[in-house]
Parts: C-alpha cells; structure tokens; sequence
C-alpha cells in the first residue's frame, strides 16, 4: 500500500495510537518495536479493542484489516509528514538543552489567548512523539507549536523533516547528553539542526535570545526577532523578583507590562521573554500574554512549589544537566529562606566529563554553605566525600523519614531516572 492510499485510511480513522492498552474505537494501531517489545504481537488484541486497522511490518502478523509495510517507524513518521503538508498549518519548531518544555508551554498558553493551538503534549518530543503530536492536527488547528529533543547527532534534523517547521526557537545550549553527543560542540551543531533546516528553507524567522553568544554564531542568514535583557530588542525584559516566584517587567516599543508567576527560578525569564517574542510577533494583546504567564502553574516536576505542612519544596527533578543544576543552585541560593536544604541527584549521560562535572557542582555548593547538603547517585560519591550520600532514591526516603526535617526550604533536583520525585512524601 502507498503512502497515498494509507493517508485515506488514516482519514477514515482521524487518529493513531501505538499502545493497544489504549485503543480509541475506530482508530489506526501502529505497531511499533522497543528493545522489550514487538507491537506487531499486540496487532490483533488491538483491532480487537476497537481500532479499524493495524500497521505491522512483520507478515506473520498480518491478519485481517491488517495493513503490511517494511518499517512502521518510518511509515508513521512519513504519515505525519504527509499529513502536516496536506493541512499547511504553521509550525513552530522549539528546541535547546534546557527550558524546551517549559518554553513550549508558556508559547502555547499566551498563542492560546488568540489562536486555536495544538502543541505537545508532555515531553513528546522525540523521533515518535513528533509525529504522534503531528498526526493529531485538525482542520481547526490555527497553528501548531512542536518540542524537539534529541541526545545524538543528527536528531533534531530528522525531526525537522517530519515537522517542516515555518519558525524556530532554540532557548539556549548547554552541556547535556554529552555521552551521545561527543562534546560541548555536537549539542551546539545538533540543536542548530533546526536554524539550517530554516535557512535551507529561506525567508525563515527565529526567536533568538540575542545575549546568547553560541545561538547569535549559527544565526546567520536568519530573519531573527530578539528577546532579552538588552534595552532596544524587539522585546526587553528585566527581573524585579524571585523570591521564590519570577515577576519581571517587559519592554515592547514605549510600553512597558509588569507580570508575576507562578515560576520558580531566574532562568524562567528567558523562557517567559520568549513566549511574549512570539506571542507579540503573531498580534496576540499584551494584557491576554500577561495574563497567560501569570495564569501559567509549572507541572511535572519542574520547578514546582510544594508545601508539605513540614517544609517548603523546590521540586526540579525532571531533569538534570550542568546548565541547568547550576542554574538552580544560583537561584536557590538567591532566594531569601532560611534553613535551607538541597537534594541533589547525579547529572546522567555526561560521558568522560560526568566527574569534572559533578566537582564543578561540588565546589558550587562549598562556596554556597547550605545548611544540609544530600547527594544521591554514583557520579555525586566519586566526586566527593564531603556530605552526606546516598546510593538511590529509597535510602534517602528512609533516612528523611527517621529524622524528618523541619521547617527548611528544600531544593529536590537531579536526573529523572533517579526518581527523586518520589521524595515530597518524606519531606
């Protein structure tokens, strides 16, 4: 069956699932492998379950209303493509190491003051979820704001030339993944990906943080609207607080707006100064884009303010990288609290520079003096021996349930396969 003829029974479905443990009635089932399954055995319990039709690429498992292909990867990413070119609806594409998820969210939430958006959902945002995200575009959609990630080269190009995306974000570079990406230089090359693919494109716009040196030295050639710290850009922002919520001014031709958030942490200011860039830039009212960040409530474990009745938590544990611990710890350490606490897990995927890494972090939290330092994770005790470590997540909870702090503000931080989000119920 051609691409063609497959795009019609996908209409006849108007929506894709790959998991039959969730199989809307008429939909298409798409079987697709994992390093512990094979979809294709799962085909026939799907059709079952209520989908019209199930793409496998294994012929023993093509039964009835069954639809045989060679790669039901690479036929899900061609049917996303062919789908998003048939509805020319403008995309967005966002990447960077840090503050993607949060950046596409906040877009998509002042965009949603105007437009009828789809964006992605969660943190979908590799060689599946682009194409899931894109398969659920309707007719009614007005625009679409697509995350891409990636933790080796060349993946943000492939995501590209699913999504096509019309303009580009990059929120910044950092050292992330660098044991997929071989060195600082292949995050920058990598995330750049999207800026070529607009430049080969031409007549493309970025959103461009314009005080980011790395971003300003692959944007050559590029219609770049600029939001920063800078008097004079296209739109100019400035902190007034983060104690422990983010309020800051911003600057648009002569006016200037106030908003207060519910963020937690400096660095969301980049974050919020692009989604008013893009948000001005597409005609959207400036009280609808202050109202939209201030309404804005962080969610998955990013940045989020939870109080315990014992103590006030900083939950950032979605994810951990230098940039971003860093990051964290500077604006934990501004933040006007006292006893303070930090619970820092390691900082995965960082290849031969994971040691020198983790005592940078180290040599952070010497000069800062928290009140109580623990550190979780193999990478954190080859670094050092100077305070208190724990191998995994469950020796924390029982320690932190033996001797439960009280009264501390408490930054929680680390990789997400740490699970130091389990640690709110101890605390």
């Amino acid at each position: 069956m051609n691409l063609t003829e497959l795009y019609s029974r996908f209409l006849e479905c108007g929506t894709v699932t790959t998991d039959s443990r969730n199989c809307p009635e008429g939909s298409m089932f798409i079987a697709l492998k994992g390093e512990t399954f094979n979809g294709n055995a799962f085909a026939a319990q799907a059709l079952a379950k209520g989908c019209r039709y199930a793409v496998v690429d294994e012929a023993e498992y093509a039964g009835e209303r069954c639809i045989l292909v060679d790669d039901c990867l690479k036929t899900l990413q061609q049917l996303a493509n062919y789908h998003r070119k048939q509805l020319k609806t403008p995309v967005i594409g966002i990447t960077g190491t840090n503050g993607k998820t949060t950046t596409k969210e906040l877009v998509s939430s002042v965009l949603g003051k105007k437009y009828n958006i789809l964006f992605t959902q969660g943190n979908l945002n590799n060689h599946i979820g682009v194409p899931m995200t894109l398969l659920r575009l309707t007719k009614a959609h007005q625009m679409a704001v697509v995350e891409m990630g990636a933790n080796h080269p060349g993946e943000i190009n492939t995501l590209v030339h699913i999504a096509e995306p019309d303009y580009g974000l990059i929120t910044n570079v950092g050292k992330a993944h660098l044991l997929g990406f071989g060195s600082f230089e292949g995050v920058i090359k990598t995330k750049g990906e999207l800026y070529d693919y607009l430049r080969e494109k031409g007549n493309a716009t970025v959103f461009i943080q314009n005080e980011n040196p790395y971003l300003n030295g692959i944007a050559h050639g590029l219609n770049c609207i600029r939001y920063g710290q800078t008097p004079g850009l296209f739109i100019s922002g400035k902190l007034t607080s983060c104690s422990p919520f983010l309020a800051f001014e911003w600057t648009s031709g002569e006016h200037t707006h106030q908003v207060q958030t519910r963020l937690i942490g400096s660095y969301n200011l980049d974050n919020a100064l692009a989604a008013i860039a893009v948000g001005t830039y597409f005609g959207v009212a400036a009280e609808d884009i202050c109202q939209a960040l201030s309404e804005y409530t962080p969610q998955n474990n990013r940045s989020q303010l939870v109080d315990t009745g014992h103590n006030q938590l900083i939950v950032d544990a979605y994810n951990a990288n230098p940039t971003s611990m860093t990051a964290a710890l500077e604006n934990f350490r501004q933040i006007k609290a006292s006893p303070k606490m930090v619970i820092l897990g390691d900082m995965r995927e960082l290849g031969e520079a994971s040691l020198i890494e983790h005592q940078k972090i180290i040599r952070l939290l010497d000069e800062y003096r928290f009140e109580r330092v623990l550190l979780v994770g193999p990478e954190f005790a080859k670094a050092t021996s100077a305070y208190e470590h724990f191998n995994n997540v469950d020796e924390v909870k029982k320690a932190l349930e033996q001797n439960k702090p009280e009264g501390f503000t408490i930054l929680i931080k680390g990789s997400n396969s740490l699970k130091l989000s389990l640690l709110p119920t101890s605390l």
